[in-house]
C-alpha cells in the first residue's frame, strides 16, 4: 500500500513539473506556472490541463499574485485551484457558486466545500444568480463555461444584464472580465443555452459592452476547434470535450 502511494506520488510529481515546463515554454509567467504543478490539485483536474490550457488562458487575464480575483460558477474548483495558488497568500480568490445550480445538484455545493477546506485564500460565495453580490475591489472575474447559464430556462429573462452591472461594479477601474464559453452557430437563438449549453459569441459581446466594458481581446483559437459544427450539445458523446470555444477579454475602463 505504501509502496503504491508512494509510486501515485512520484508519477503525480512528474506530471507536474512536465506540465509546468511546457507552460514556461508558453510564455506563462512563473507564479501561474508554479500553480499548475501544486501537487493539492486532484488528478481529476490536472488530466484536463492539456485541453484546457489552463496556463495560456491565465496568462491571458493577467493573473498577479497578490490580486483579488473571482472565479464565477465555479463547478468543481478547477481553476478556483488554480487561481489561489496563483495570486498566492497575499492575494485572494472568491468562489461563486448558484445557489440555483447547489439546489439542483447539491455536489455543486460539496465540491465549492472541499476547495475552500484545501485553500486559506479562498471565500466562498452562494447567492442567487439574480443578486450574486461579488465584494468589491476586484482585479479580475473570469466564468468558463458557463455564461450562457445566464440565459437558462429557470433565469429571469434580465438574469444577463443584473449579472453584467454587478460583477462591473465590484471590479477596480481597469479590472478584467474574462469570458470563455461554448460557442453556438452565428446567430443562434438563445435557447440554445438549454438544448446545446452553447452561446452565440456576438450575444455576450453586446450583452458585457452593454454594462460599460470595452472588448480588449478576442480569441478564437486558444480553445478553438473549427471541426466542431456548433449543431451538437456539449454533452454529445462525438465533441464532448472538444467543443469550439471562445475567449472574450473585456476591460473596465479606468
Amino acid at each position: 500500500m505504501a509502496r503504491g502511494l508512494l509510486v501515485s506520488a512520484v508519477f503525480s510529481s512528474l506530471a507536474a513539473a512536465a506540465l509546468a515546463g511546457a507552460a514556461m515554454a508558453a510564455g506563462v509567467p512563473a507564479n501561474i506556472t508554479a500553480a499548475l504543478g501544486d501537487l493539492k490539485r486532484p488528478a481529476a483536474d490536472t488530466s484536463r490541463d492539456m485541453a484546457r490550457k489552463p496556463g495560456e488562458l491565465l496568462a491571458l487575464a493577467e493573473v498577479k499574485p497578490g490580486q483579488k480575483v473571482a472565479d464565477f460558477m465555479m463547478g468543481g474548483g478547477y481553476f478556483t485551484r488554480i487561481l489561489s495558488a496563483a495570486v498566492g497568500p497575499k492575494g485572494h480568490v472568491y468562489a461563486y457558486q448558484s445557489a440555483e445550480f447547489v439546489q439542483f445538484r447539491a455536489q455543486y455545493g460539496t465540491d465549492q466545500d472541499k476547495v475552500v477546506a484545501d485553500y486559506a485564500n479562498v471565500t466562498p460565495l452562494r447567492a442567487s444568480l439574480g443578486e450574486p453580490g461579488l465584494p468589491d475591489g476586484l482585479d479580475l472575474v473570469l466564468t468558463v463555461q458557463n455564461y450562457h447559464d445566464l440565459h437558462l430556462k429557470f433565469a429571469k429573462a434580465d438574469t444577463a444584464e443584473v449579472v453584467n452591472k454587478d460583477i462591473f461594479k465590484a471590479l477596480k477601474p481597469g479590472g478584467l472580465y474574462v469570458i470563455v464559453d461554448h460557442a453556438a452557430a452565428p446567430g443562434a437563438p438563445l435557447s440554445v443555452a438549454d438544448t446545446q449549453h452553447r452561446i452565440d459569441e456576438a450575444v455576450v459581446k453586446r450583452e458585457v459592452e452593454a454594462a460599460g466594458f470595452k472588448l480588449v481581446t478576442e480569441d478564437d483559437k486558444l480553445l478553438g476547434n473549427p471541426a466542431d459544427a456548433h449543431d451538437k450539445s456539449v454533452f454529445d458523446k462525438a465533441i464532448q470535450g472538444h467543443t469550439d470555444q471562445f475567449v472574450l477579454k473585456f476591460r473596465k475602463p479606468k
